[in-house]
């Protein structure tokens, strides 16, 4: 059990205890934002690219793989919590692997793909950091990095509008859940900052909408490499 409560370590920790209900929770269609609006949203923002390959970072059990797969696209999964692979080899549907975001830092993914995409996976700091800096190696030229994470303004809350570790929660999910994971929070200028210091320039940014409330459900930005 890791005790510091604030830690990539901590993230990756709850994600194994939770790993079986967060694969039924998306499977049987439990998450209402995913099912009106953020999964279409990231599909759509890949399929602008017109990849032939992409990595998924952070695949989890795999759903984002299979839909690419399926549109005739050579697919990469990865993913550090290792009943997520199972389940996501399980049903098929794409090259899945157990990595860490540490491990694809340090260089031991060896793949050169037209997408990389990580799909509300970016949850830490310093893992978070390295895969950033990772990510143009694993590109082909002019390859894109596409991010769908929590909207900066609409995930503050009542809290101060800087960088810093939040409490995570599972609040509207099961009671199967425990644990939640803590989440390092980055403002929209770090967020866009750590685009730019690891050689991208931002080609798009797209801010899908909730269809009742008018506000956004997420954020999705598109970086491109310079070469």
């Amino acid at each position: 059990m890791i005790t510091e409560p604030f830690s990539d370590a901590r993230i990756v920790e709850s994600w194994d205890i939770n790993a079986l209900p967060w694969t039924a929770a998306v499977r049987e269609g439990q998450i209402e934002s995913r099912k009106q609006i953020t999964d279409q949203a990231i599909i759509d923002a890949i399929l602008s690219r017109q990849p032939r390959s992409v990595l998924d970072v952070g695949c989890g059990e795999g759903w984002l793989v299979r839909e690419l797969a399926a549109k005739n696209m050579h697919v990469v999964g990865t993913d550090v919590v290792q009943k997520l692979v199972e389940e996501a080899r399980r049903a098929g549907g794409g090259d899945f692997r157990a990595l860490s975001y540490e491990e694809i830092a340090a260089g031991k993914l060896k793949v050169s793909v037209d997408v990389v995409v990580c799909n509300f996976a970016l949850l830490g700091k310093e893992s978070v950091e390295g895969v950033f800096g990772a990510a143009p190696s694993l590109l082909n030229s002019h390859g894109t990095f596409v991010v769908q994470t929590l909207h900066p303004v609409m995930a503050c809350g009542d809290l101060p509008y800087r960088d810093g570790w939040r409490e995570g929660s599972w609040a509207g999910f099961s009671p199967d859940f425990s644990n939640p994971a803590p989440w390092y929070f980055r403002t929209l200028e770090n967020w866009i900052k750590l685009f730019v210091d690891s050689g991208f320039w931002i080609r798009e940014v797209r801010e899908p909408c909730h269809p009742k409330t008018q506000k956004p459900a997420s954020i999705i930005f598109i970086g491109e490499t310079a070469g």
